[in-house]
């Protein structure tokens, strides 16, 4: 991949599923997984890069990127600006 992609910040939500770690995405809706916490990370970045990738030969990315809540300011990026990040329990 010669393509210079913007530097972006994502959000990384790690799970254990079994014996495995799933790393997730929220902006993108991008997963992988990996044997531990850090290995599962780092193939969600490489998950994220490939979608981004493909995103811009489609001719996509923009509209991808604007619908996860960035924001182009003349020629770069700004990432989300996010307020918090909470786990909260809901009794039905």
């Amino acid at each position: 991949m010669n393509l210079r992609l913007p530097k972006l910040t994502f959000t990384a939500q790690i799970f254990r599923e079994g014996r495995q770690y799933v790393s997730f995405n929220p902006e993108l809706h991008v997963a992988s997984c990996g044997q531990t916490p850090d290995k599962a990370k780092n193939n969600l970045k490489d998950a994220i890069r490939g979608f981004l990738f493909s995103a811009h030969k489609k001719g996509s990315l923009s509209s991808i990127l604007e619908e996860a809540g960035f924001v182009r300011q003349k020629k770069e990026w700004r990432d989300p600006s996010f307020v918090s990040l909470d786990r909260m329990t809901v009794v039905a």
